[in-house]
């Protein structure tokens, strides 16, 4: 298993919102630390820290990649 420590995610996310911002769709794959990560799977990852934000009132340390 693979993880992302919290500033890893944070910055994948800046990177997908401005690529949405500036093409209008969401890219096919983030890249990061020099893993691409499909969008299906970031698309996961940013559901499930979603949730745990909601459920656990912080966010987490680190976010696995499916």
């Amino acid at each position: 298993m693979k993880y992302l420590t919290i500033e890893e995610y944070r910055e994948m996310v800046d990177s997908i919102i401005d690529i949405k911002n500036t093409t209008g769709e969401m890219p096919e794959y983030a890249q990061v630390s020099n893993r691409k990560i499909p969008r299906e799977n970031y698309s996961n990852m940013i559901e499930r820290v979603n949730k745990f934000i909601l459920e656990m009132g912080r966010n987490p340390r680190s976010v696995e990649i499916e």
